[in-house]
């Protein structure tokens, strides 16, 4: 049996940029930055819909 070729993909890697960590400080640094709006507003965000950056954004739009 040959051995199955393996090969990097960006699943990963995609995957993550998709969602917002609300304890990772960079990353709710960079929601803030991103959107113009507080560390504080951007923790709500996560807390009420969720860690979906799409879904996060849409709420601090408002």
């Amino acid at each position: 049996m040959a051995a199955a070729k393996k090969t990097k993909t960006a699943r990963g890697r995609k995957q993550d940029r998709a969602s917002v960590a609300g304890g990772q400080k960079y990353e709710v640094g960079y929601e803030s930055k991103k959107t113009g709006r507080s560390a504080s507003a951007v923790n709500k965000a996560v807390k009420k819909v969720g860690n979906s950056r799409k879904r996060i954004e849409k709420r601090l739009a408002r």
